[in-house]
């Protein structure tokens, strides 16, 4: 069977940076499962493994506009440290959720914290990253009709695809 629109994929899959460090993997861990066609995966991986069926492999390479997008100097702000009074143990790499002008939830990550102030990142830690894809195909197979319904399957785990 082909990977296409609609169609479940189980795949290994290990995430790597430009300088070939690994920053997810499937290796030695359940396969990544996800729903073909519906934003479940980055849209370069998702375009990539378009056509290919099971038992096939290879590289990926998928630029940061086709993963998490550009790195936005907009998203890291400097906040004063009284904003954020009564968070026990703050810590760089802490992620925080905030909020918009509209209300509108999201996170953002402690990049620095200084006597008065913080600083926070709402950029996707892999935004403006070239990121390099092994992948393996271990099945695919037709979507049921709640997962259809649902635009996503209701299994294991999702590593690689955040």
């Amino acid at each position: 069977m082909t990977i296409k629109k609609d169609k479940v994929v189980e795949m290994h899959c290990t995430l790597t940076d430009d300088k070939g460090e690994v920053i997810d993997s499937t290796k030695g861990q359940e396969t990544m499962v996800f729903l073909q066609g519906h934003g479940n995966i980055v849209p370069g991986l998702e375009k990539a493994i378009e056509g290919m069926k099971v038992g096939e492999s290879g590289d990926i390479v998928v630029q940061s506009k086709d993963a998490y997008g550009d790195h936005h100097a907009e998203g890291v702000q400097t906040i004063p440290k009284e904003a954020l009074e009564g968070i026990d143990d703050l810590t760089v790499g802490m992620e925080l959720q905030s909020k918009d002008e509209q209300g509108n939830p999201f996170i953002v990550c402690v990049k620095e914290i200084n006597v008065d102030t913080i600083i926070v990142d709402a950029n996707h830690p892999l935004a403006g990253k070239t990121l390099h894809f092994n992948i393996s195909i271990e099945s695919v197979r037709e979507a049921s009709k709640e997962e259809l319904e649902h635009g996503h399957i209701h299994a294991h785990g999702d590593s690689c695809s955040h």
